[in-house]
């Protein structure tokens, strides 16, 4: 029986990380074609677990779109900010990257930085698969959230009130900040603006998750804006509560794999107060059209659906 065959006879195992989300994977060779048994083992942790981690995985970005390819169809590597050159389906996340770049001084809260990717498409991401390459040698840290187990430990009375509710995601910079020439270019030139509703239904498991990424939801639809950023900024406290989440230190080798429909993330900030460099490359996959559970789907207010079509014709 030859190394591969081995591999993926080899027993799966799942190590939890935290009381509701993260689970570190072993007994698996991402470098490797896996058995559909495999691939079936670790979509179920992910959907479990919401992320998934693996250590000493030292891919190639083809190796790295070959697993991924083996869960779902590849998105460009980002539909605003564009991709590594000559791999049209890899996002550089470099540690200067001009996607993360702002000009004054944003007005700083607990939810700052936090996310959910590319939710200002009507079609966002289904799941993003991250890997380490230069990683510091301490700091960069990376936090994820649960969006199941928020919306379910919300009172009764507010999750009813919210399950209607629907909100406008955009680009744009933190507020109290401003966009770079790099940064407005680039939004102005690929506009992406879309309305999801509050809460969205998970296709696979029909769990319901609070879908209020800080970083792109700018409105509740309908609301007065006192009343909407009064909302929110609740909404946005109570879905990164620390109990809700799970903090992962990367090495060179790591991938992090999570459900883009329930959870949201922090990249790090303290990686600018190191000298140490830090560059990791992401895929994304292709998602659905968000459902609430009014059973109303999303709808583009600007741009078009992300998907493979987009990635070949920025190649």
């Amino acid at each position: 029986m030859n190394a591969a065959a081995l591999q993926n006879e080899a027993e799966l195992t799942v190590h939890p990380l935290s009381a509701h989300i993260g689970a570190e994977i072993g007994g698996v060779d991402l470098t490797r074609p896996l058995s559909a048994d495999k691939v079936r083992a670790i979509r179920a942790a992910l959907l479990e677990w919401r992320v998934i981690f693996f250590r000493e995985q030292f891919l190639s970005h083809e190796q790295h779109v070959a697993f991924s390819a083996q869960f779902g169809e590849l998105t460009v590597g980002h539909p605003v900010f564009g991709h590594v050159e000559g791999n049209p389906q890899i996002y550089s996340i470099s540690k200067f990257r001009k996607a993360t770049r702002f000009e004054g001084q944003s007005l700083l809260r607990p939810w700052t930085g936090w996310h959910t990717d590319v939710t200002a498409a009507v079609n966002p991401p289904f799941a993003s698969i991250l890997r380490g390459v230069t990683i510091p040698p301490y700091g960069g840290d990376t936090q994820w959230t649960n969006l199941v187990i928020a919306y379910e430990k919300l009172s009764a009375p507010l999750r009813a009130f919210v399950d209607g509710l629907r909100g406008v995601h955009r680009f744009a910079p933190p507020q109290g900040a401003s966009g770079t020439d790099a940064f407005n270019q680039a939004v102005t030139e690929h506009v992406l603006v879309s309305e999801h509703p509050l809460v969205r239904v998970h296709p696979e498991t029909g769990e319901r998750a609070l879908y209020v990424s800080p970083g792109f939801l700018k409105q509740v639809a309908g609301l007065a804006p006192r009343e909407s950023q009064a909302l929110l900024e609740l909404l946005w406290e109570h879905v990164t509560r620390p109990e809700f989440t799970v903090r992962f230190k990367w090495e060179a080798g790591s991938v992090a794999f999570w459900d883009n429909r329930t959870t949201a993330h922090l990249a790090p900030v303290d990686i600018f107060d190191l000298d140490f460099d830090r560059q990791l490359y992401r895929t994304t996959l292709v998602g659905d059209v968000p459902v609430g559970p009014d059973g109303r789907a999303s709808v583009a207010l600007e741009g078009s659906p992300v998907g493979a079509a987009a990635a070949l014709a920025q190649n």
